[in-house]
C-alpha cells in the first residue's frame, strides 16, 4: 500500500512537472486555429497534431489546456475593455450632470432673486400711497429695463458678409446661452433618467417665445463624425421634405455660413406644410468644440420678401443648434436645443397643442437627431447586431422610405404630382391620385405586388379626433389585431377589369383579408421605441375556384411609440406590400396610421 502512494505522489509531480513551452511557430499555428475555432473538438485537436508536425511533441490534453487558457485570456480582454468604456462613459456623464447642476444652481438663484423682487413690489404697492405707488411703478420699469435690457444693435442685414457674420455671432451667443445656461427656463421631462446607457438629459421649454427642447448626452463617435451626420438633417429628421444650402461663405477659424431653405412635412391633412429660410454658422470654439448653430433670416434682417408658397405657412427658428465637445479616451459629449415658432395660429384650434408641443418637438427633431447619432456608433462598435444578411445602413434607409412614403401621401403636393378627386362631400375622406406611378415605383415594378391601376396611384386619407385614446393601445391595437380592422381583401387578378373614371379600382370582397399574420422582426433602434418588422399574411381563396390563386402576401412595417412612456405623444404603423425576398432598392407604397396626442383626452390620427 504504501508503494502504491509512493507511486501515485510520483505520478502526480511528473504531471504538475509537465510545463510546455510554446515556440512562436507553435503559438502561430494555435492562433490560427483559435481564430477559425476557439473551441475545438477533440477530434479536431487530434487532426491539429497529426497536420502540424511542429505540434506533434505536444499531448493533446496540453493543446486542450491551450484552448481553455486563450478562451479565458480572450475573455478576460473584453470585460477589461468593457469596463474601461464603462468608466469613460460615467466620467463623461458625471462632468455633464455637474455642469447641468450648475446650471440649475444659476436657474434656482436667478427664480430667488426674481421672487424676492416680486414680492417686495407687492408689499410696497399694497403699503404705498398712490404717488409712491406711481414711482415704485416707474422704478420697476427701470428695474426691468435694466434686467432685461433693450439690444444696443440694430437689426443685421444678411445681404453682406459684414451683416451675415454679425448674425452669425449673435446667434452663437444666443445658442450658447440656450444650451448651456439659463435663457430659457428648462423643464426636465419625467421618467428621463440620465445615465451612460440611456438617451441624456431631456429637457422642454417653459414661458418662452414659441417651443424648444434640449437633449444633451454621449456618443462614442468624433465631434467631426458626428456634425457631419446632425447636418444631413433628411437623414434623421423624417419629416423633413428638402433641404437646399443656397450659399457658402467661409467665415473665421475654418468656420462657413450658410443660407440654407428647409421645407417640412404636416403632420396631419388638415394643416398646411411648414418652410424655413435660415443661416446656419459652422465653427469652432476656443476649447476645441464644435458649434452648429442656425436661425431664421426674417424680411428686416434681409431674408426672403414676399409670401411664401401656397402649400406652405412660414414658419420661424429661433437661434438653435448643436454644441459638439470632445470627450477624453473618445468620443463625444453633445448639447442639442431646437427653438422653434411653428406660427400656431395658422392652423384650425382644434389642432394648435400639436404646434405649441414642446414634448412633441422634441420627439421629432431634438431626440431624434440624439437617438440617429446613437444608433450610428453602436453599430459601428459591433454593439448591435442584426439578423440576416441586411446592413444596418439598408434597414435604415427603409426606415426612411416608409416615413417619407407616408408623409408623402398624408401631405400630397401638388408639385409632386397629386391631384385631388372630385367628391361629393357626404364622406370625409379625401381621394387624390398621382399620375406619375414610376416616381414611386421606378420604370420597372414587381406587378403581382403593384398591380397597373391604370394610369395612377390613388390614395385615400382621412382624419379623426378619437376621445380618450392614448396613442400607445390604439397602434399596440392595430399591430396585434389586424384581421380585426382589415375585413377586407384586395384581389389583385380582378382589379384590372374594374374601371372609375380612367383609374382602376381594386376589386374589394367582405371576408377576403388574410385571416392570420405572422410578425417576423428586422431590426430595432437603440432602446427599442421604434421596430422594422416583415408581416406575413396568410392567404386563404374566396371560393372553391380561386383556390389556385390563393397565397401569403408580405408587408414591410414600420411601428413606434407604443412604450407609454417614452418621449413625446406620438405614435405610428406604417406599412407597404413588398415580394417575398425584397432587394434593397424595392419600390414602397406606404400606408398606415398616425396617432398624435393633442392633450389628455383627445388623439387624432390621419
Amino acid at each position: 500500500m504504501a508503494l502504491a502512494m509512493h507511486r501515485e505522489c510520483s505520478s502526480k509531480q511528473m504531471d504538475a512537472s509537465k510545463y510546455v513551452r510554446y515556440t512562436p511557430e507553435q503559438v502561430e499555428a494555435l492562433e490560427r486555429v483559435y481564430n477559425e475555432c476557439p473551441k475545438p473538438s477533440s477530434l479536431r485537436r487530434q487532426q491539429l497534431i497529426r497536420e502540424c508536425p511542429i505540434l506533434c511533441n505536444i499531448e493533446p490534453k496540453q493543446i486542450k489546456v491551450w484552448f481553455q487558457n486563450r478562451r479565458c485570456r480572450e475573455k478576460q480582454r473584453k470585460e477589461a475593455y468593457r469596463l474601461q468604456t464603462v468608466n469613460r462613459k460615467l466620467n463623461a456623464m458625471n462632468k455633464l450632470l455637474m455642469e447641468e447642476n450648475d446650471r440649475l444652481q444659476k436657474q434656482v438663484s436667478q427664480l430667488v432673486y426674481e421672487n424676492g423682487y416680486m414680492r417686495q413690489q407687492l408689499h410696497s404697492a399694497s403699503t404705498a400711497t398712490t404717488d409712491n405707488s406711481c414711482e415704485s411703478v416707474v422704478m420697476s420699469g427701470q428695474h426691468q429695463q435694466q434686467h432685461n435690457p433693450t439690444p444696443q444693435h440694430p437689426e443685421k442685414d444678411a445681404s453682406s458678409p459684414a451683416g451675415l457674420l454679425a448674425i452669425a455671432a449673435e446667434t452663437l451667443t444666443q445658442f450658447l446661452a440656450k444650451a448651456t445656461g439659463t435663457a430659457v427656463d428648462w423643464v426636465q421631462m419625467i421618467g428621463m433618467k440620465p445615465g451612460p446607457d440611456s438617451i441624456g438629459i431631456v429637457a422642454v421649454s417653459r414661458n418662452c417665445n414659441g417651443v424648444a427642447a434640449r437633449v444633451c448626452g454621449l456618443v462614442s463617435l468624433e465631434p467631426m463624425k458626428v456634425a457631419e451626420i446632425l447636418k444631413d438633417r433628411p437623414s434623421w429628421f423624417r419629416d423633413c421634405r428638402c433641404l437646399e444650402v443656397l450659399n457658402v461663405i467661409p467665415a473665421g477659424n475654418g468656420g462657413t455660413i450658410e443660407l440654407v431653405y428647409m421645407q417640412t412635412y404636416a403632420p396631419t391633412t388638415l394643416a398646411a406644410a411648414r418652410d424655413f429660410w435660415t443661416v446656419r454658422y459652422t465653427t469652432t470654439l476656443e476649447d476645441g468644440s464644435l458649434v452648429i448653430c442656425e436661425r431664421s433670416l426674417t424680411t428686416s434682417t434681409g431674408g426672403p420678401s414676399g409670401p411664401s408658397s401656397s402649400s406652405f405657412v412660414r414658419a420661424e427658428v429661433l437661434p438653435s443648434g448643436y454644441l459638439i465637445r470632445p470627450c477624453e479616451g473618445g468620443g463625444a459629449i453633445i448639447h442639442i436645443v431646437d427653438h422653434v415658432d411653428l406660427d400656431a395660429w395658422s392652423v384650425p384650434e382644434v389642432l394648435r397643442p400639436l404646434y405649441e408641443s414642446s414634448k412633441i418637438l422634441a420627439q421629432k427633431m431634438t431626440v431624434a437627431a440624439l437617438r440617429h447619432i446613437r444608433q450610428i456608433a453602436q453599430e459601428s462598435s459591433g454593439e448591435i447586431q442584426y439578423g440576416g444578411s441586411r446592413q444596418p445602413a439598408v434597414l435604415r434607409t427603409f426606415s426612411q422610405k416608409l416615413c417619407r412614403g407616408f408623409n408623402d401621401a398624408v401631405n400630397g403636393f401638388v408639385d409632386d404630382g397629386w391631384s385631388v378627386l372630385s367628391s361629393d362631400g357626404v364622406e370625409d375622406v379625401t381621394i387624390a391620385v398621382n399620375s406619375s406611378p414610376n416616381k414611386f415605383l421606378g420604370s420597372q415594378y414587381n406587378a403581382t405586388i403593384f398591380p397597373n391601376f391604370g394610369r395612377g396611384v390613388l390614395c385615400a386619407k382621412a382624419s379623426m379626433l378619437l376621445q380618450n385614446v392614448p396613442p400607445a393601445v390604439l397602434v399596440r391595437f392595430l399591430r396585434e389585431h389586424r384581421s380585426e380592422w382589415a375585413d377586407h381583401g384586395i384581389d389583385a387578378y380582378s382589379a384590372a377589369s374594374l374601371k372609375t373614371s380612367s383609374y382602376a379600382i381594386p376589386c374589394v370582397r367582405p371576408g377576403g383579408f388574410p385571416s392570420s399574420h405572422v410578425i417576423l422582426p428586422l431590426a430595432h433602434t437603440v432602446e427599442q421605441e421604434e421596430f422594422l418588422e416583415v408581416v406575413r399574411l396568410e392567404g386563404h381563396a374566396f371560393s372553391p375556384e380561386d383556390i389556385p390563386l390563393a397565397h401569403d402576401m408580405y408587408l414591410l412595417q414600420l411601428c413606434s411609440g407604443v412604450d407609454e412612456n417614452a418621449v413625446g405623444a406620438c405614435a405610428q404603423l406604417v406599412f407597404a406590400p413588398i415580394d417575398e425576398s425584397f432587394a434593397d432598392d424595392a419600390p414602397l407604397l406606404p400606408s398606415g396610421f398616425r396617432v398624435i396626442q393633442l392633450d389628455p383626452k383627445t388623439v387624432k390620427h390621419p
